[in-house]
């Protein structure tokens, strides 16, 4: 019915392609126009100025011999100002970017070893979009933006990937697990020093009471009791302290403890020997 009164619609977003008798006459904006057929004019075509995205999967190869598959989305737009170039330059826009995202892409991942691809994904995104932006504006075409959405090596790589970086947590792991373990074994080294300190102050007390006693005791004999001498009390506190063990031994079900020679009177005798002993002792010191 538009055809039959010479008016053509255009939706918003969309720009038409005016000739006449062939020839480009001008850009219709959105809106109604009219078309008069009969004197040449005709509509050659709608063109979209809404913003479009191509997704680009190219396979290349990495510096480290490694193929990839990149995969690039470009957004783009024609502009209405160059409405007719991107309407009559360019049959297919879409083959177009394709090949230059291939272009781009396949002359700098080769530049990169794998980790570092990953790594430069916008250096190599913003690669893209410049050439783009360079070739496509020519042709009436805005490249608004260039995203690397994603990388995507070999199945057999990205299991060795993970299988390395499994081995190198479970190596930090590990050091960690012999740090804590040497940290545990200087501690309980620690304590059992401390320990044994503390054990042979303790013991070094408990003999130096010993010889405290036994010096108040022979005094106190001494004293109390005439006639007597430093010699027989020691002999007297022996005699005591040797019964005492024989009692403790016997006393114990599981004791093999055994006093050799065995006998009270044994005791005298080691009595002399500790005294020969300090004697010999204090001669070979003067």
């Amino acid at each position: 019915m538009g055809n039959l009164f010479c008016c053509v619609q255009v939706d918003q977003s969309t720009v038409a392609i005016k000739e006449r008798f062939g020839k480009f006459d001008e850009v219709l904006q959105p809106g109604c126009h009219c078309l008069p057929w009969c004197l040449g004019s005709q509509l050659a075509g709608h063109l979209t100025l809404r913003l479009q995205q191509l997704d680009v999967r190219c396979e290349t190869k990495t510096k480290d011999n490694v193929f990839v598959n990149v995969v690039a989305s470009v957004q783009y737009r024609s502009l209405a100002e160059k409405a007719n170039d991107a309407f009559y330059k360019l049959s297919n826009p879409r083959t177009q970017i394709q090949a230059y995202v291939f272009d781009v892409i396949r002359a700098s991942v080769p530049k990169l070893d794998l980790d570092d691809a990953f790594e430069q994904k916008n250096d190599i995104a913003k690669a893209v979009e410049d050439e783009l932006e360079k070739a496509m504006s020519a042709y009436g075409y805005e490249i608004v933006q260039t995203l690397i959405v994603d990388i995507e090596p070999d199945e057999h790589v990205k299991r060795a990937m993970n299988e390395i970086n499994a081995a190198a947590r479970m190596r930090v792991a590990a050091n960690e697990k012999a740090e804590a373990e040497k940290i545990i074994q200087i501690k309980r080294a620690e304590g059992e020093a401390e320990s044994k300190y503390l054990s042979g102050v303790g013991i070094a007390r408990q003999r130096q009471a010993i010889v405290d006693g036994l010096r108040d005791s022979v005094l106190g004999f001494s004293v109390n009791v005439p006639g007597t001498t430093a010699k027989d009390v020691l002999d007297m506190v022996l005699i005591t302290q040797y019964f005492d063990t024989m009692k403790e031994i016997g006393a114990a079900s599981k004791s093999s403890s055994v006093f050799i020679p065995h006998g009270p009177g044994a005791v005298r005798d080691i009595a002399t020997q500790i005294r020969d002993g300090l004697l010999q002792a204090s001669h070979h010191h003067e």
